[in-house]
């Protein structure tokens, strides 16, 4: 029986914490908010075959922000495109499944990794179904927030726009975050719709948290005028763990031994939808560990409040100015 799009979205979720758990990966944050996205595409919206990932009808599908790339493999393994089992090789010498994603998994129709390449491809692509006048497959494309700030994401734009690429969708997962700090912290991407709108594209803004809005807006595309459409996906960075939502540490940080995997697993399994079981602990975690008042949890880890730029004068050296007998200090 085919798994809802809900199922889905928790499935990747619970292989995230799980894989990273393992590996030691990073990005967890990522791979949660963008799991309702994929998890939508999958149950709902695109069209393959996972017993012939090559079929020349299939949707193409590139996640460019690929170091949320468990969340991909999570979905396609859930989908039949190879086993369950292999998610446990996550980072580990050897494995196909790299921490960013690797083509050389069946499903996968592009490595990624490089921020600012996928829209790119996904580009191309569209363009050779339109040069080939093929209209039974469309491209989609799903990006970060953060990787709007490369160059080559907007030149990207420019060429879909050209050209009508109307076979051509973006996904932006606007979880505000990126790096180590929020967006607008980082680099000013406000107001993110109406730039892409001002570079001619079709714009739609939306919770990309929610299923029932994720599937509308997916499902009326086909109905959209001569010209690519983005979907602006509002999520929240590490979503559906309280503890690591909106916190930037999670971009990085992976689920420990102790409180933090005991708590996130604890929490998911507390959310799990009816009809699948919990591939890891089906029983959740009996007793879970839980921090204490010296664990690092509900702190602000963003680079704009932990930066000091107030150096230990030992850290400073003293030079000559050039031309001048005026000393400096240098760091």
């Amino acid at each position: 029986m085919k798994i809802t799009s809900e199922q889905l979205a928790w499935l990747i979720r619970r292989h995230g914490i799980e894989m990273t758990h393992l590996s030691g990966g990073s990005h967890i944050g990522s791979v949660l908010s963008v799991a309702d996205i994929i998890a939508v595409l999958y149950a709902d919206i695109l069209k393959y075959d996972s017993g012939n990932p090559k079929w020349e009808k299939r949707d193409r599908f590139i996640l460019s922000k690929g170091h949320a790339g468990a969340a991909i493999y999570a979905a396609l393994a859930e989908e039949g495109f190879f086993p369950l089992e292999e998610l446990k090789t996550h980072y580990a010498n050897g494995s196909r499944l790299s921490g960013h994603v690797n083509h050389h998994l069946p499903g996968i129709d592009f490595s990624t990794g490089s921020l600012g390449h996928g829209l790119s491809a996904g580009a191309g692509m569209a363009y050779a179904a339109k040069k080939d006048r093929r209209t039974d497959h469309r491209v989609f494309v799903v990006i970060g927030d953060g990787e709007c700030n490369e160059g080559s994401v907007w030149e990207a734009a420019l060429f879909a726009n050209h050209f009508r690429l109307n076979n051509l969708v973006a996904v932006v997962d606007h979880n505000h975050m990126q790096s180590l700090d929020f967006n607008e912290n980082t680099l000013e991407i406000e107001d993110l719709g109406a730039k892409w709108k001002a570079f001619g594209w079709n714009v739609k803004e939306i919770d990309g948290n929610s299923h029932r809005e994720l599937k509308t807006v997916f499902g009326c595309m086909q109905e959209e005028p001569h010209r690519p459409t983005v979907v602006i996906a509002n999520t929240i960075k590490g979503s559906g763990i309280s503890f690591m939502q909106n916190d930037i540490l999670w971009h990085y940080r992976f689920p420990h031994d102790g409180w933090e995997y005991d708590c996130a697993v604890d929490e998911l399994f507390k959310q799990k939808p009816e009809g699948i079981d919990d591939p890891y602990t089906p029983e959740g975690i009996c007793n879970p560990t839980r921090p204490d008042a010296d664990d690092d949890i509900g702190n602000d880890h963003t680079f704009s409040v932990t930066w000091n730029t107030d150096y230990p004068e030992k850290m400073r050296r003293v030079v000559a100015k050039p031309g001048s007998s005026e000393r400096v200090h240098i760091i």
